[in-house]
């Protein structure tokens, strides 16, 4: 790639040009970010916290170098749904809740095992044991195993979740310039003001809620649950969701390869991969201790840096603080908590169908033979196990351990097998290319800026 052509253009001066530009950051990464509490039952306002906090621990193990932004994971969403699912009549499980930022937190050691490795090794030799073959698969059974959550909540009004999941498409596809980048929070808000405008939105507790507050809340902590909760929840959290990083570590490769190809710059080399992988791991341990979603580099702030030509990793950081200071809002948190179950139903039915096509394009454009049998069987397993154990009666594999059992989900069991077989299997022909690492990315963001 070319660092000259691509040199950042328009760079305006330092002061309410550059607050400005920090701001249209922290809208570009909103919607996401919130939909993730609103789809699982974590708080908003701690979110938003830690979406800034872990933004500025990124920037800095990345040496204040690579200009991204860190926001809630929809990777995860699977792990919390099958540790705290919500109760029938809707509401978050609470009580589970904390388990399930456990088992993230774990998954988040992941991260930092990986950046060991990559430090020791290099980069080439530990991702051959993450090929598309193992990914994409990984990747399109997180959407499918997500998708009777989201017509479970559409059934509760079709009509404002036909307005969401309109608005969402229409954005994407016809949308232009920031409205083509951040197609989720124009389709929220769209159809909340439509179920607003019909009667269907109570706002009672907006009005009881206070201006400023802190946004941490300790029983909805993983720190709640150490030491005096379930062992064996706790064990059954951490081996379901941790499979999970092994998606999300690759979306983080794409996501840094995404901003390298933008900036004209190879962060894989500088600060290296060992360092943002670091960061990324970070922020999701401490997110997901203090109750707050996974985090991870978003690909709508990247969009914003390909339309401003602005690559200052400065103005990422300013919307962090944005963020931060946005979470000292109970009311704003409660605002966003009146959203109607429809509304993020319709949102997240797109979403989570995107999650799945994600993992497709991952494997078509990578050119995985599947006339290969090692490739079908790898794919076939992974799929079948995931998807099938989800559905069952069970809805998991019980494995006795001493006195006590941890439940394996369909997705790690997946996972796990589908690393396994490609490892012993004969025949691998993929060989990750640290100079064009964007052959491995994934990118579960919605965006549509130059698709």
């Amino acid at each position: 790639m070319s660092e000259k052509r691509r040199q950042p253009q328009n760079v305006p001066e330092k002061g309410a040009k550059m607050v400005l530009l920090g701001l249209q950051h922290m809208f570009a990464m909103f919607g996401a970010t919130i939909l993730v509490p609103l789809l699982t039952g974590l708080d908003v306002s701690t979110t938003l916290l830690f979406a800034g906090l872990g933004t500025l621990l990124f920037h800095f193990l990345a040496k204040w170098k690579v200009p991204a932004f860190l926001g809630s994971s929809f990777a995860f969403l699977g792990g919390y749904a099958a540790i705290a699912p919500k109760l029938a009549d809707g509401t978050p499980n609470a009580e589970l809740l904390p388990y399930a930022c456990f088992g993230v937190a774990c998954a988040g050691l992941l991260y930092l095992v990986l950046a060991f490795f990559i430090r020791l090794f290099g980069t080439g030799k530990v991702m051959k044991f993450f090929p598309p073959i193992v990914t994409g698969p990984i990747i399109i059974a997180i959407g499918l195993t997500l998708s009777q959550s989201a017509i479970d909540n559409c059934s509760a009004d079709w009509l404002i979740a036909v307005i969401a999941i309109a608005l969402v498409i229409v954005c994407n596809i016809w949308g232009k310039g920031m409205v083509k980048i951040v197609p989720i929070i124009i389709g929220v808000a769209g159809s909340y003001l439509a179920a607003v405008l019909l009667g269907k939105v109570d706002f009672s507790s907006v009005a009881q809620a206070d201006w400023f507050g802190f946004p941490i809340r300790w029983n909805a902590t993983a720190f709640s649950v150490l030491g005096k909760g379930d062992a064996s929840l706790l064990l059954t959290a951490a081996v379901t969701i941790i499979p999970i990083a092994l998606a999300t570590m690759v979306e983080h490769i794409g996501d840094i390869s995404a901003i390298s190809s933008t900036v004209g710059k190879n962060f894989f080399k500088d600060p290296g991969l060992h360092r943002t992988l670091l960061g990324d791991g970070l922020a999701t341990i401490a997110a997901s201790l203090f109750g707050a979603p996974a985090n991870t580099t978003y690909g709508e702030n990247t969009g914003v840096l390909s339309l401003t030509k602005v690559y200052d990793p400065l103005v990422i950081r300013i919307a962090a603080l944005f963020a931060i200071l946005f979470s000292f809002s109970p009311k704003f948190a409660a605002v966003i908590g009146c959203m109607p179950a429809a509304t993020s139903g319709g949102v997240s039915l797109v979403l989570y169908g995107m999650i799945s096509a994600v993992g497709v394009r991952n494997i078509v454009e990578t050119q995985v033979d599947f006339s290969r049998s090692r490739n079908i069987i790898i794919a076939a397993l992974i799929l079948v196990l995931a998807i099938g154990i989800n559905y069952s009666a069970l809805g998991a594999v019980r494995v006795p351990l001493g006195e006590t059992a941890i439940s394996l989900s369909g997705l790690a069991v997946g996972a796990l097998v589908g690393i396994f077989m490609n490892a012993v299997l004969p025949g691998k022909d993929y060989v990750f290319d640290e100079e064009k690492p964007s052959d491995t990315g994934v990118d579960f963001a919605v965006k549509g800026a130059g698709k």
